[in-house]
């Protein structure tokens, strides 16, 4: 009897540990990169054990403003300290001295600490070169003066930038062929998503040190330095943004309390966009919640009486401008009479200027029965129907484009639509089906101010190599299609100047600014409503200077109440931050 226990007994033994050591070459052996359903790297795990380690630079390539500033990081000369200072006697009142840094508080932070840290961090004291000479020179084990990269708590044209986040499944998806950390950064929105196999890191840059059980060095108190050393990267992704102006407009657009909005500001003479600002901005403790992430200025919106541009132009090339045909401006499209807005009767040139809707419902519909397609051709020659920002082959990838999210616009959704007189007639004053992006109603106007050339609107200008030399160039590029005559730009040139210049034009604000601005207004219903009362979207499109064209811009209030919302203000001031930067720069 104790002879068939033994013999189960032993059996039982050697099932176990022929199971456990089953289990040891599946973790040492078999998964050692993807141990469990969660696919840990247990080669990584096991280091970390053993290790402490402060990160430099995490190796995800960065973006940049025009004149070669960082946009989602910064670099600041810090003070790191290690954990096992506690341990041993250093000269703590040589280092408090040098950096200005009291003793107690260095003394403080280093007993406090498991890891080793920035002091100061998240908003670091930062050192002077001359600091970081002399504490380095001191040579004090597990204390040095590095310059460390830090993501900044707030981001310009953080919407257009975009957001990175970790996700393993979507790396693998993304990049099967890539041998990366399940920890690498992968880009969700904006240009950090376009960009992101630019941007994705060779490796970090850290200070490492090897501890035992208690966090005690294991192997003295030497700290390495770890560099993937590669003279090419990481990558800087130059965007065409200027810093300084863009952070004056989220500046501005905020003072105007713009809920929802924004704007878009290019330069004219590349075709780039120098600042972009959406509304409501990302919420940073829970980027997915409202609408944040979104940016307003790539997605179509309603544009109202924006769209007579785009009626003014088919009119002129169809003759129907006459200057000695009239309008009845005092009727409304339906032929009701016009109580709020009635103008009376007016020729072509001040119906634009005053934005009178019957003359551009009329307008419309004796276009559409020239041709059912012609308002979509002229929009699409103003480049309002297709997408604008920049795209081509680059490398491996055709149709690259940087402005992945980008909406494209629209006039009509149906057949039934455009062979509607009445829907035709709301369509050309910019209602029903009508829709734009703001960059779209931008570019619009700085193809009338460069006389119907129409250009793709870059983002960026170039990616390049961390030693500055050039990886991929974005040249200027025409949009492809049709495009409107010189002679057209002109008349419209002249026609949104005229909305300025008219003293009952509704630009005439606009009559005084040191920069001749040229533009149209667009007040458009949504739809929606507020306590019972209509919500508009509230727009200025134009260019600026008149005579020599520099500036393109559009400034958006969305969903708001007739009685308030403006963008008139937003406008001018942007114009006279312009023209203070540039004279100020000029001195």
């Amino acid at each position: 009897m104790w002879r068939r226990r033994a013999i189960a007994w032993l059996f039982i033994c050697i099932t176990g540990l022929l199971l456990l050591l089953i289990r040891l070459m599946q973790i040492q052996l078999i998964e050692t990169e993807t141990f469990s359903k969660h696919n840990v790297n247990l080669l990584e795990e096991s280091v970390k054990q053993r290790t402490q380690e402060l990160v430099i630079d995490n190796g995800r390539g960065n973006f940049l403003d025009r004149n070669g500033d960082m946009l989602t990081y910064k670099r600041v000369s810090v003070l790191v300290l290690f954990p096992f200072l506690k341990k041993i006697d250093w000269e703590i009142k040589k280092v408090s001295e040098i950096s200005g840094i009291p003793a107690h508080a260095l003394q403080m932070a280093v007993e406090t600490t498991k890891k080793p840290f920035a002091f100061g961090d998240p908003d670091p004291r930062e050192l002077t070169t001359s600091q970081m000479e002399r504490i380095n020179a001191l040579k004090i084990p597990g204390v040095f003066a590095i310059e460390k990269k830090f993501e900044r708590a707030e981001v310009p044209a953080e919407q257009l930038l975009g957001l990175t986040g970790e996700n393993p499944g979507e790396l693998k998806k993304r990049y099967p062929n890539k041998e990366l950390s399940e920890k690498t950064l992968l880009g969700v929105s904006g240009l950090e998503e376009s960009f992101d196999e630019f941007l994705l890191p060779e490796g970090k840059s850290k200070l490492v040190y090897h501890v035992d059980g208690s966090g005690a060095p294991l192997f003295g108190i030497n700290v390495k330095y770890i560099d993937p050393a590669n003279p090419f990267y990481p990558v800087n992704v130059r965007t065409t943004i200027d810093k300084t102006i863009q952070q004056k407009a989220e500046d501005l657009v905020d003072q105007y309390q713009i809920k929802k909005g924004g704007l878009v500001l290019l330069d004219i003479e590349n075709n780039s966009v120098l600042a972009i600002v959406s509304r409501p901005a990302i919420n940073k403790k829970d980027p997915y919640s409202g609408s944040g992430i979104t940016n307003k200025m790539l997605k179509q919106q309603i544009m109202g009486s924006v769209f007579k541009t785009v009626v003014a132009a088919a009119a002129i090339d169809h003759n129907l401008d006459s200057p000695t045909r009239l309008f009845d401006c005092s009727k409304k499209i339906n032929g009701k009479p016009e109580l709020r807005y009635d103008y009376g009767m007016l020729d072509f040139t001040n119906s634009f200027a005053r934005s009178c809707n019957r003359t551009f419902g009329e307008l419309a519909k004796e276009i559409q029965r020239i041709d059912l397609h012609l308002l979509e051709d002229y929009a699409a020659k103003l480049s309002l129907t297709g997408t604008n920002g920049w795209q081509g082959d680059v490398y491996h990838t055709s149709h690259f484009k940087q402005l992945a999210d980008e909406d494209k616009g629209r006039v009509f959704l149906s057949d039934e639509a455009r062979k509607d007189a009445n829907f035709v007639a709301m369509s050309g004053i910019g209602q029903n089906e009508v829709r734009a992006t703001p960059l779209a109603v931008a570019n619009m106007m700085a193809t009338i101010a460069r006389g119907g050339k129409k250009e793709m609107v870059r983002a960026v200008g170039k990616i390049e190599y961390k030693n500055g030399t050039t990886m991929v160039d974005f040249p200027k590029q025409s949009l492809k299609g049709e495009t409107i005559s010189p002679y057209t730009a002109m008349k419209l040139q002249k026609l949104l100047r005229e909305v300025v210049l008219n003293p009952n034009g509704t630009g005439r604000w606009f009559k005084d600014l040191p920069y001749e601005v040229a533009g149209k207004s667009g007040t458009a219903e949504t739809g929606k409503y507020e306590d019972g009362k209509q919500l508009h979207n509230k727009w200025f499109a134009g260019y600026f200077p008149y005579q020599h064209p520099k500036y393109a811009l559009v400034a958006v209030n969305l969903d708001v109440l007739d009685s308030e919302g403006g963008v008139n203000l937003l406008f001018a001031d942007i114009v006279n931050m312009l023209y203070e930067n540039n004279h100020t720069n000029e001195q």
